[in-house]
């Protein structure tokens, strides 16, 4: 049977355990909410501070200092958006590989052989599935601008 002393000393240590892992998260916590409070504090002091005066000259579309030329409502070539979309691939492919450059020489440890081999070899796989995309883009002519 458990005493009523041995059940609060359980719950305190439950609450500690649960305040520690909770601790963790709140650099994360604290950078979301700076984000947010500068996300929605740009937007307020743009309104109170930005210029309001609106004039024909103000409301024109501005193109390098030239004046425009046709509609902007022109449609583009898909291959434009094709190589959008490939560059954001890649450019996460070198989101997930920084991360691990920066590790990999600390897996060393007592096991390293073991470990780091394992590693390298799934950062091989990962780095030649995207070579195979990349040459698969290139032979359908994403590429070309023809």
């Amino acid at each position: 049977m458990l005493t009523s002393i041995t059940i609060s000393t359980m719950i305190l240590t439950l609450g500690q355990t649960q305040a520690e892992s909770f601790s963790a998260y709140a650099p994360v916590v604290l950078l979301a909410l700076m984000a947010i409070l500068f996300g929605v504090g740009n937007l307020f002091l743009t309104t109170i501070i930005g210029p309001g005066r609106q004039g024909k000259v103000k409301g024109m579309v501005y193109e390098s200092g030239m004046n425009p030329i046709g509609t902007a409502k022109r449609r583009f070539n898909v291959r434009f958006y094709i190589v959008a979309m490939t560059f954001l691939v890649f450019d996460v492919e070198i989101v997930f590989l920084y991360p691990w450059a920066a590790v990999f020489p600390s897996l060393g440890g007592d096991q390293g052989s073991q470990y780091s081999l394992l590693f390298l070899g799934r950062m091989l796989f990962f780095i030649l599935t995207s070579v195979i995309a990349f040459v698969y883009a290139w032979r359908k002519g994403v590429f070309r601008y023809d």
